[in-house]
Formats: C-alpha cells, structure tokens, sequence
C-alpha cells in the first residue's frame, strides 16, 4: 500500500529558520513572486522574485505553518501583511554568509514537458545504467 507523502518544505524551513537564528545570523527567503497567492509589496518585487527578511526583528507575528507563510513587516515605512504559500519560498539562507537550502520545484510548478520528440530531435541518448540480473 502506497501513501502519498506530506512536502517537506515546511520542515525544511521551520527547521533552517531557527538553525540561522539560533546561530545570531539574519534569516532572509526568496519568493517566486509569480506564484498565485503570494501577496508582498509590488515594488519589493524584480524580476518575478522577491528576498524577504524573516529576521524576528525585521517582522511581526511570524508564522510558518504547513502551507503558508505570513508575518507583518515594513516596506518603505508602509505596514503590509506579507503571505506567500510555502510552494513560492525557493530558499532560505542566512543574509551573512549564504548557508541555507534552495528548495526543488514541486511537481505542481514544474514547466510542462514534451512527451514525443519532435523533428530534429534525433540525438536520444541510452542510458549507462546496465540492468543487473
């Protein structure tokens, strides 16, 4: 019987969050900006991403649930509610020295592939694997 699993990014995240902080380094994201559901100040935005600063000092009622991250924060001396669906986080990483984890596409955000090759596309290449009896 086969079980599809949870996403381990929430995890991953949670996980990493409190790893940088524990290690007194300043937690930043970056957000594909272009996923639907993602909500952060427009001009905080270039080219379809945005870092953000989950640092507990830069933010306000963080939470890093299962599916969503929120928190309040500041841009431009502006208050905004900031929420992004954890499938748009594709890192996070201390701002200090870059330690941090970028995650893999999810099967839900990966580019449609083409099932057949077309013309021109007779370069098919075997594998090197060798099944082994």
């Amino acid at each position: 019987m086969s079980r599809e699993l949870t996403s381990n990014r929430p995890y991953l995240l949670r996980a990493l969050y409190e790893w940088i902080s524990d290690n007194r380094m300043t937690p930043h994201i970056l957000v594909d900006a272009a996923i639907e559901g993602v909500d952060v100040p427009e001009q905080a935005v270039q080219k379809g991403k945005v870092i953000l600063n989950i640092d507990q000092a830069a933010v306000h009622d963080l939470e890093m649930a299962n599916e969503w991250l929120s928190f309040n924060a500041r841009f431009s001396g502006r208050r905004h509610e900031v929420k992004v669906p954890l499938q748009a986080v594709l890192a996070i990483y201390a701002k200090e020295n870059g330690q941090g984890m970028m995650f893999a596409q999810e099967e839900g955000n990966l580019p449609p592939t083409d099932p057949e090759p077309g013309p021109g596309s007779g370069d098919i290449r075997r594998s090197h694997l060798k099944l082994v009896k």
